[in-house]
């Protein structure tokens, strides 16, 4: 079940001048194929009505879409899986419950906690944060390029590169032999779409 090299990770709050939806689907039409629904702060009814719009969007656009954290939600939703938090329960128990289709990726902050998500099943990991970033301020220091080579290299799975990651330091992370996760670079974008479209053709061929 191959994946692409870009991750798209929602923030509606970053996108509330065009709305999520909207700038979701700009970000499809740019190329991106991989997104996680990380609205943490929504009720589980809203939520799932949410996911439902966007599993049907990314549909569309031939996207596979991620749920965090919630392994009810992404059933309903017919979600292409979920994407864990490193206090969340294990790969091992998520896949009990979604199978052997779905996608089940980490958050991990280190070599040793990406290495335990491998073993225990997980797909992939994100990685970070690799540069200081607002939006991951509570994770501690940046984890460097240094430690993300380090875990692309003894990682059989793939990893993103998360934290910090735009237009201006994307190259440096796909050369690291990681793939690239992030937010606020297409997110937060005036033109997702164009943002997109840029990140992607930066790390064309990772």
């Amino acid at each position: 079940m191959g994946l692409p090299c870009l991750y798209l990770i929602t923030d509606r709050t970053a996108s509330c001048a065009k709305g999520l939806l909207p700038t979701l689907e700009a970000a499809f039409k740019g190329g991106v194929k991989l997104v996680q629904l990380r609205e943490k702060d929504l009720p589980a009814r809203e939520l799932l009505s949410l996911a439902i719009e966007v599993k049907a969007l990314a549909a569309l656009y031939g996207a596979r879409l991620l749920i965090n954290d919630r392994v009810d939600i992404a059933l309903l939703a017919a979600a292409d899986g979920v994407h864990l938090t490193s206090k969340s329960y294990s790969p091992k128990e998520a896949r009990s419950l979604l199978g052997t289709g779905r996608l089940i990726g980490v958050s991990t902050h280190s070599v040793e906690e990406a290495l335990k998500a491998q073993e225990d099943g997980a797909d992939f990991v994100t990685f970070g944060p690799v540069f200081h970033t607002a939006s991951k301020a509570g994770m501690g220091e940046p984890v460097g390029i240094d430690r993300l080579r380090e875990a692309a290299q003894k990682l059989s799975i793939p990893v993103f590169g998360l934290g910090g990651i735009d237009e201006s330091n994307i190259k440096e992370v796909a050369t690291q032999g990681a793939s690239v996760a992030l937010i606020t670079a297409i997110m937060a974008s005036n033109d997702p779409g164009s943002a997109a479209q840029k990140l992607l053709d930066a790390i064309a061929g990772c």
